[in-house]
């Protein structure tokens, strides 16, 4: 099978699901999407955009295959994009009847799926068969909002398989969107879940009125801590400064279009996290990151305070301003 016979499919009808459908219609015929809502779905196929997310987003909709069928979405594709939040995921998944037996499955998704405690790839792995190399995650720095804008933006895809990864990586690429690949898909996918905690803790720093300078020191502490943690978990050689780690993790931590520094920042500034939840339209996957990674953790042991201080926060009902001040002496 050549290249530009494959077929793709992408699970999720969110913003960050709209920017790969959006990426893929620049270089395929067709892309099947499924997405749950037949509202959204009726409104693109009149209206050319997604009514919820990336509405500025016009779609040649004879390119879509649209349907709120996941099972026709994923019979119709060999390579299948899942780009829904991970809290969702396993509800998804139990609609699936169709096997994924010979798929290739890339992860979207910047999260721990809460059910099983695992990233999306190794979920996949241990419930569905799937072997690693049929396996592939894509990861930033890249805001779906950018992507919507046409801004130079640059993408990491990783997968067991080589071929695979440069496959997904050219179907993705354009002029404003540059791609890299990788072999390392545990590293890429924990450090797209921890970006999204130390994100959070950047906006409470920021909602309880500390400045750059310390932000600063915390993004720095952040990455130390990510490579920590990441090779405790799977230890391999990686350059934690490479763009997938560092690079996402300081666009995550410092950019406005950051929802997890969003949802931080109304939690500095007093919200309980309920409040903020309900205020937010979009789902901040660092929340439930939060209690995964933490709960992960003390089976590695690696030294993660940051860590440490968004979880008290956000599940043991500390006071945010205590936490972070206990924090504070615990940088360098």
């Amino acid at each position: 099978m050549s290249e530009n016979k494959h077929k793709f499919a992408v699970i999720g009808g969110g913003s960050w699901a709209t920017a790969i459908v959006k990426m893929l219609t620049m270089n395929v015929d067709q892309v099947q999407w499924y997405m749950r809502s037949v509202y959204a779905l009726e409104h693109l196929k009149l209206h050319k955009h997604n009514p919820n997310y990336l509405s500025s987003v016009e779609f040649d909709t004879k390119k879509l295959h649209l349907t709120n069928d996941i099972n026709e979405a994923v019979a119709n594709a060999d390579y299948i994009i899942f780009a829904i939040p991970s809290a969702f995921l396993s509800n998804e998944l139990a609609n699936l009847t169709e096997s994924l037996e010979g798929k290739v499955i890339f992860s979207a998704i910047k999260g721990i799926v809460p059910e099983s405690s695992l990233i999306v790839g190794q979920h996949f792995n241990t419930y569905y068969n799937i072997p690693f190399e049929n396996i592939g995650v894509i990861t930033g720095p890249c805001h779906a909002e950018e992507v919507a804008l046409e801004r130079l933006s640059y993408l990491t895809i990783a997968c067991g398989d080589a071929s695979k990864a440069k496959i997904m990586a050219k179907n993705l690429a354009s002029y404003f969107i540059k791609t890299k690949t990788t072999d390392d898909i545990i590293g890429t996918e924990y450090a797209a879940v921890l970006k999204n905690i130390y994100s959070i803790a950047a906006g409470i720093a920021h909602g309880l009125g500390y400045g750059d300078n310390f932000q600063a020191v915390l993004m720095s502490n952040a990455i130390r801590e990510m490579k920590r943690f990441i090779r405790k978990v799977h230890k391999m050689k990686r350059n934690i400064n490479n763009s997938a780690y560092l690079g996402d993790l300081l666009v995550t931590g410092y950019s406005l279009f950051s929802r997890n520094r969003m949802f931080g920042n109304m939690i500095g500034k007093g919200y309980t996290v309920k409040s903020a939840q309900m205020e937010m339209s979009m789902i901040a996957e660092g929340y439930y990151a939060a209690k995964s990674a933490w709960n992960l953790n003390k089976e590695y042991g690696a030294k993660t305070p940051i860590l440490d201080a968004v979880y008290e926060v956000l599940y043991e009902g500390k006071e945010a301003k205590k936490a972070f001040k206990k924090l504070t002496e615990k940088l360098d």
